[in-house]
């Protein structure tokens, strides 16, 4: 699983992905940040080729969040994407287990549903029109 989360425009991304290598990482990146987006991520050493303004918290150091600019606000730290996985792991259990061939679509559902921050009316019928084109 990859995430991506905008500070300011509050949409999400989460992709289910094989490899966690660099390659992966860098287009995931490149596709859903900004070019003037700053990254803040764990120590993976995979993030370090992706070519973005980047910041790393090291979680091996017992770090968890740090003021890079002295101003007493913790900016750097990955508590927004780590939060949005337990909202995933949430999601996904009451389910009692997704098969993996599937597993993306439900992970979709999930994403839509952060990033539309309600369950309407609108949601589930957007939910409806997109299933039933899924299968026609």
């Amino acid at each position: 699983m990859i995430g991506t989360v905008g500070r300011k425009s509050n949409q999400v991304r989460l992709r289910v992905i094989h490899h966690t290598d660099s390659d992966t990482l860098e287009r995931h990146v490149h596709q859903f940040a900004l070019e003037h987006s700053i990254l803040n991520t764990d120590e993976w050493p995979s993030y370090n080729h992706v070519q973005r303004t980047h910041s790393t918290v090291q979680h091996g150091r017992k770090e968890w969040a740090r003021d890079n600019e002295g101003d007493g606000i913790r900016e750097v730290h990955t508590n927004t994407i780590e939060g949005l996985w337990t909202t995933l792991r949430n999601f996904l259990r009451i389910f009692r287990g997704v098969h993996k061939t599937y597993l993306s679509q439900y992970v979709a559902i999930c994403e839509f549903s952060i990033n539309l921050k309600c369950v309407s009316v609108l949601f589930v019928e957007l939910l409806v029109a997109n299933t039933h084109s899924f299968y026609t």
